[in-house]
């Protein structure tokens, strides 16, 4: 997937996360707070996860990977929920931007937002071509 697409797909789902209210993460539009602030804001934070999750995640991951085989994959929710705190905390330094109140909300959001990316990857994977017409 292009780095806009992703851009793209993970501000909608950071979006559908901001819509259940019980996950306390909610992403606050940099002023005047119209529809195009919030969905500039949504995108700005969705390419912040992004570069986050390409920079920081790989290296994580690739740190972590006995975790991964010790506990079956399970760090993972852990690692994304942690790389979606690190893009509240990074957006934390403008009075706009995500905001995630707890860390284990955030476990639960990180959980959706892989649902979502993973259902549009299926969707929008590039077909192979048969080579053989």
């Amino acid at each position: 997937m292009g780095f806009l697409i992703r851009v793209v797909v993970n501000a909608f789902a950071i979006w559908v996360v901001t819509l259940i209210p019980a996950l306390m993460v909610s992403v606050i539009p940099f002023p005047p707070g119209e529809t195009l602030q919030f969905v500039l804001t949504l995108l700005i934070v969705a390419a912040i996860f992004a570069l986050v999750n390409t920079i920081i995640g790989t290296v994580i991951k690739i740190l972590a990977f006995p975790l991964y085989i010790l506990t079956l994959g399970l760090i993972g929710l852990i690692i994304n929920a942690f790389l979606l705190w690190l893009t509240a905390w990074i957006t934390g330094f403008w009075n706009w931007g995500l905001r995630v109140e707890d860390f284990w909300w955030g476990v639960v959001a990180a959980i959706i937002i892989s649902l979502i990316n993973w259902i549009f990857g299926i969707i929008l994977r590039p077909r192979k071509r048969d080579s053989q017409r």
